[in-house]
């Protein structure tokens, strides 16, 4: 088992935390956080072990998973990784690109693997369908959020659609061509709701609307390609593949059929995948266990969680 440790004991660290005690790929060294009395407070309810030094818990472990504020993301992987640690990082990978470019350089001189928590990766109704997605020419993706003063220190692109553009920039294999992006702020400092057009070399157009000033949940992503639509939904977990196929010549009373002007009749079918239940945060923990176990490549890379960053720092300057 890899000998795990925390850094950050926020909201989302206490559930690392739960899940890499759970989990029979880690053990659970211990933890960090900057703030003593929260720390504590975590110590205190869990039983989970408490470093007041954030190299001492380096030291101790094989596997650092940083779930800090995203702006000491830089610090505490350089930290790790000079330390010859394997490094897991929420997203986003960093605070700038040019830092996330400098973990990757650092990351292959030490011959460490790192992640990055792209977790909507691992959402099952993603990965029900993510080998049907075969070069989309049009995405269209609706994240909304209730208000949560949680995470409006960064701009809503940073805090929502950043997942959104992981997802696209994974299943569209062509470098980005052109990126067109408005924002307005209404309760925060930063932007609360954003919408972005990326076009890619290819002809794939994806549309993308975040906002965290919404009234209802939403995260819900559209895939249009040739003779296929895929939607998945990330909050419900649920999805959907609509095809179609050239018409039988006899088509049944109940077949949907479709004709053109030219006269091509086309079968409209559904082929919706099994959607299995699973905890995606375990899963993409457990998944970097593996590549690290196997010495093989991680499901989120470094290079992934940077060229996220890169598109979503594209877009926000933007605005």
């Amino acid at each position: 088992m890899l000998k795990a440790g925390v850094l950050g004991a926020g909201h989302l660290g206490k559930i690392h935390l739960r899940l890499l005690k759970e989990s029979n790929k880690f053990e659970l060294i211990g933890f960090y956080d900057a703030d003593a009395k929260n720390a504590k407070a975590v110590e205190t309810e869990f039983g989970y072990k408490y470093f007041n030094n954030i190299d001492a818990l380096i030291d101790a472990v094989d596997v650092v998973d940083i779930v800090t504020p995203t702006l000491s993301h830089y610090e505490c992987a350089k930290q790790a990784i000079k330390k010859g640690k394997h490094i897991f990082i929420e997203k986003p990978i960093t605070n700038t690109v040019e830092e996330a470019e400098t973990i990757r350089t650092l990351v292959a001189e030490h011959g460490v693997k790192g992640q990055v928590g792209h977790v909507e990766r691992f959402n099952p109704a993603f990965t029900a369908v993510k080998d049907k997605i075969d070069n989309p020419m049009f995405i269209e993706t609706h994240r909304l959020a209730e208000f949560n003063p949680r995470g409006t220190d960064v701009p809503v692109v940073l805090d929502l659609m950043i997942h959104d553009i992981d997802i696209i920039l994974s299943v569209v294999n062509s470098p980005v061509k052109h990126i067109s992006a408005s924002g307005v702020s209404v309760v925060s400092e930063t932007p609360d709701i954003a919408n972005a057009r990326i076009e890619f070399k290819n002809g794939c157009v994806a549309n993308l609307t975040a906002s965290r000033i919404s009234l209802k949940n939403m995260r819900k992503t559209r895939f249009f390609q040739k003779d296929a639509y895929i939607s998945v939904d990330f909050l419900e977990k649920k999805c959907e593949v609509v095809k179609m196929k050239d018409a039988p010549e006899h088509p049944g009373d109940f077949d949907m059929i479709l004709q053109n002007a030219e006269g091509v009749k086309k079968q409209i079918y559904f082929d919706n995948p099994e959607v299995e239940g699973n905890n995606a945060i375990l899963d993409e923990l457990e998944t970097f266990a593996e590549a690290i176990n196997n010495d093989s490549k991680p499901i989120v890379t470094l290079h992934d969680g940077t060229e996220a960053l890169r598109v979503a720092t594209m877009i926000i300057n933007q605005f």
